[in-house]
């Protein structure tokens, strides 16, 4: 992979990390929050209808989840467009140690929770997301 298809992959990065702050904002507004409440339904595996949002705080970690994830998202994209042209290698470093970070941490956290499928289920969005990014990009 050379360095703009490299980008083109961090730009993937940036949007399925960033498309879930909204998606999970849903759910602070109870007629818009049943996609949220999938989601986390799903996550929390297996699929049974436990997971709700009618917690005030339930709604408020989602609502800061939210604008995390898409700031986090923002903040991939940035750094594919216009740093790593200047700096493809330390781009491609910070990207892959935040995904890394987010993902020791939440599964940790799931797994200490009770809710030791998402962990499983991070597996598979760690290696989605980083996919080519676990190599630097080759010259040309």
């Amino acid at each position: 992979m050379n360095a703009a298809q490299q980008r083109g992959w961090m730009k993937f990065t940036a949007l399925g990390i960033g498309l879930f702050g909204p998606l999970f904002s849903l759910g602070t507004v109870p007629a818009l929050a049943e996609p949220a409440r999938w989601s986390l339904d799903l996550l929390a595996w297996p699929l049974d209808g436990a997971q709700d949002y009618a917690a005030d705080t339930t709604r408020f970690l989602t609502a800061i989840t939210g604008g995390f994830l898409l700031g986090w998202g923002v903040m991939v994209w940035g750094l594919a467009t216009r740093l790593h042209p200047l700096a493809p290698e330390p781009v491609r470093r910070i990207i892959l140690a935040g995904l890394l970070a987010w993902f020791m941490l939440d599964s940790a956290g799931s797994i200490a929770s009770g809710h030791a499928a998402n962990a499983g289920f991070n597996i598979i969005v760690l290696l989605i997301l980083v996919g080519p990014l676990w190599w630097p990009a080759r010259e040309g």
